[in-house]
């Protein structure tokens, strides 16, 4: 049995049964678990059983996909329904996610009381409670009321209201984030290994507070949490321990937030629990081109971008249950868009006329009966308005696509990843990784062009293979950042060798007939443009931020000195970085004992605040330096004197001790 052959299970339910355990069974879930994962499954409509044993089994039910009570898991043992079976199954399944995005079909006027889009009118404040999350937000004092003396015989003006304060955010959500700082800071303190399932309980318990009390952002970070510490536990060959760093930073950092942010920083901070579509009136949009979406959790699909006539980018897509075989059949299946015919592989080609548009704020176009669309006339990459997104320098390209995948980047914040260069094919790079598809850009700096996605079934692979046998075709790309110390892109679409129409790198194969020369021999990879990134001694101190997630607080307690380290930090220009490298050890290593000399309760707070510290401060800094990779002349990277005070406002912490 693996987690995706059970339901998803509502995250109150699974926090639920492992809070009536007793502390006896408590301790021995975690192998319960294991063991249940071995069990023999099947489906049955709605419900899924798991053979427990020879006479007994255990049942899910989930109408409408999802187990969403306590009682819709029951067992056949004779010690149900507090028997240890119903809670190893919620532990083993998936933890639902409610939708992100609402049905079309059924979208509310925008202003309306049933909009999904508009905030609740937060609690009056109270007294805010105690926590690390907890500190009140400085209110402004009141402005001084000014009125103006008029003549006897003219009215007196209307006095003018004060501006009211800033919004804070109410004393339950300030209430709810502290619980999701201290779920997570134990989860940091004890690591992958020690954050079996009571852990995880605890920070399902704690997503489920925080969306009852509009704080979906958080909880949706939660819940990203749990999810990478089984697919860690459970060995997950897809499980990078990076993706479970940027989550727990995430969460630690939004569940700051919550207490110190006022206004427009605190919706942000809220987030949102649905993905609103505003309208758009009627748009022209023009073809760009459509890539296959394959997901982990077994989704497949496709995505077809346009583009307006200002240079907007937007994206039809059709994306279910199915993997790579079903992103190959729906590259030719028609667009859910409107009256249109086109097939998703055709509008990348071609254009549309759509009236009635919805967008949302990542540029998706929604599909609702209000929408209508008629083919149009669509435009090549060389002619106007495409052309234009060809014609803006590639370090700015690289800034504004960076600002989008950045690891925090804000919600709703927009934008694009995708960038769009002339390049010239200079042959294939070896790599430790593998080899990959070196390019000079026109106007940039030497780029390498990697596979956007492995699997055989798609042509990606195939395609960046035969055009690193062509040195020196000149080809208009358009590729996906990937953060890096040099400029790096994974390849999606390209125009023809040939020089007629345009390649669909996932799903169109390219031929030796098209390629104007075979046969280029493998470079050694050049030397890094610049060297700041290569040089950079960052390394160090995402290190030790990665170290702590697998094995907790006592895997950095153990390191001893680490002035070396820190001297080469400095030595590197990035003296901020060897400080908070000194901190997080020292912070780690520091344990206090009682008069009779027993350890005294390790400080989870203090160490995860300097943990947040140096993971937001890393990300900072390797975006910099991504950033100065596709500059057109890069230099060393150093930091500023007020190095430190941009820290403490990047991360949040610098209140905090």
């Amino acid at each position: 049995m693996t987690a995706a052959q059970l339901p998803p299970v509502a995250p109150e339910v699974t926090a639920t049964l492992v809070e009536d355990l007793s502390p006896r069974l408590r301790k021995r879930l975690d192998a319960a678990v294991t063991k249940l994962a071995a069990r023999p499954t099947h489906r049955d409509g709605d419900t899924v059983t798991v053979e427990v044993d020879d006479d007994t089994e255990l049942r899910l039910h989930a109408p409408g996909g999802v187990v969403a009570t306590v009682d819709a898991i029951t067992c056949g043992c004779l010690l149900a329904p507090a028997c240890l079976h119903r809670v190893a199954a919620a532990c083993a399944a998936p933890a639902a996610d409610p939708p992100s995005e609402p049905v079309p079909d059924a979208a509310p006027e925008p202003g309306s009381a049933a909009d999904p889009t508009l905030e609740p009118t937060p609690a009056t404040p109270r007294e805010s409670v105690p926590g690390p999350s907890a500190q009140p937000a400085t209110t402004p004092p009141d402005s001084t009321l000014l009125t103006a003396t008029a003549p006897a015989t003219a009215p007196t003006p209307a006095t003018s209201a004060p501006a009211p304060p800033p919004e804070e955010a109410s004393p339950a959500q300030r209430e709810a984030a502290a619980g999701l700082w201290s779920a997570g800071a134990a989860v940091l303190e004890a690591g992958v290994d020690g954050a079996g399932a009571v852990a995880q309980a605890a920070l399902l318990r704690a997503a489920h507070t925080a969306r009852l009390r509009q704080l979906p952002r958080a909880a949706s970070a939660a819940l990203s949490v749990v999810t990478l510490l089984r697919a860690a536990r459970a060995g997950d060959p897809s499980y990078r321990t990076a993706d479970l760093v940027t989550a727990l930073a995430e969460l630690l950092g939004t569940a700051h937030r919550v207490g110190t942010a006022t206004g427009a920083e605190l919706a942000a901070v809220r987030g949102r629990a649905r993905r609103p579509y505003s309208p758009d009136g009627s748009l022209r949009l023009y073809g760009l081109f459509t890539e296959p979406v394959v997901t982990e959790s077994g989704h497949g699909g496709a995505r077809t971008w346009v583009a307006t006539p200002d240079g907007r980018l937007c994206t039809v897509g059709d994306v279910a249950p199915g993997g790579v075989g079903r992103a190959l059949g729906v590259a030719d299946r028609t667009v859910r868009l409107g009256d249109t015919a086109l097939t998703h592989r055709e509008l990348g080609r071609a254009g549309l006329a759509v009236a009635g548009a919805t967008v949302s704020p990542d540029g998706r176009l929604g599909a609702g009966k209000g929408v209508k669309a008629v083919t149009a006339r669509g435009a090549a990459w060389t002619e106007p308005p495409l052309a234009a997104l060809w014609e803006t320098p590639p370090a700015e390209q690289a800034a504004r696509a960076l600002r989008s995948v950045s690891r925090y980047a804000e919600p709703d914040g927009g934008g694009s990843d995708l960038l769009f260069l002339d390049v010239e094919l200079l042959g294939a790079v070896r790599e430790s990784g593998g080899a990959c598809l070196l390019a000079r850009c026109d106007g940039g700096p030497l780029v390498r062009l990697t596979v956007a996605d492995d699997d055989p079934g798609l042509a990606h692979r195939d395609n960046l293979m035969l055009l690193a046998t062509a040195p020196g075709t000149r080809l208009r790309i358009i590729g996906r950042l990937v953060p890096a110390q040099h400029p790096r892109l994974t390849l999606l679409a390209c125009s023809h060798p040939t020089g007629e129409g345009t390649v669909d790198l996932g799903f169109d194969r390219l031929r030796r007939a098209d390629l104007p020369d075979p046969g280029a021999p493998v470079h050694a990879a050049p030397p890094q443009p610049g060297g700041s990134g290569a040089e950079s001694p960052l390394h160090l101190l995402e290190r030790r931020v990665e170290q702590t997630v697998p094995a907790g607080r006592a895997a950095l307690g153990l390191l001893g000195d680490v002035t070396a380290e820190a001297r080469r930090l400095r030595h590197g220009g990035l003296p901020t970085a060897a400080g908070l490298l000194t901190a997080l050890c020292a912070s780690a290593a520091q344990r206090e004992r009682d008069l009779f000399g027993r350890l005294l309760p390790a400080d989870t707070d203090g160490f995860a605040t300097h943990w947040l510290a140096a993971a937001r401060y890393s990300a900072a800094v390797a975006e910099s330096l991504c950033a100065a990779a596709w500059a057109p002349s890069p230099g060393i990277l150093t930091e500023s004197p007020t190095d430190a005070a941009t820290t403490s406002r990047l991360t949040g912490t610098g209140s905090r001790r």
